[in-house]
């Protein structure tokens, strides 16, 4: 780190969901300045028909994507999914051969930042998230940079 120069923080809340399981899915995402609590960016992405642990691993991959084109060095994850924290973390196998390959790209992202970290939180420390997945599933498109 250059002297003078602060590394940016972000926390950033991931969700995603789908209804039916394959079906209509979408993934949410906000990103935020973790010093201050700024928001940065915020996306519901809508991905068409999936599966609702696609939608979690398309949240988080839309998630570390937006961090890394802010410039973060430290990112901290939140999500409601049990499954994906436990993946990321190493203390579950992704044994679903469709989730692999997201696994992959999002274990491969992760170590382009200075410290990454996943934790699960309740759905209700995630509300935000979940309010643009609803609103891209509603919408059947991508909301971006969708506000209050």
């Amino acid at each position: 780190m250059t002297k003078g120069k602060k590394t940016l923080r972000v926390t950033i809340n991931v969700d995603g969901g789908a209804k039916g399981n394959p079906g209509p899915a979408a993934a949410g995402v906000v990103v935020s300045c973790a010093d201050d609590g700024t928001v940065l960016h915020q996306a519901g992405i809508f991905l068409g028909r999936a599966t609702n642990n696609v939608a979690e691993y398309s949240a988080l991959l839309a998630g570390l994507q937006a961090a890394l084109g802010l410039g973060a060095g430290q990112v901290e994850v939140l999500s409601d999914s049990e499954l994906i924290v436990r993946q990321m973390n190493g203390e579950y196998r992704v044994r679903n051969d469709g989730l692999v390959p997201l696994h992959g790209k999002a274990k491969s992202l992760a170590e382009k930042f200075g410290r990454f970290k996943i934790t699960h939180v309740s759905r209700d420390r995630n509300k935000q998230a979940d309010r643009l997945v609803n609103l891209a599933l509603k919408a059947g498109r991508n909301v971006e940079d969708a506000g209050d």
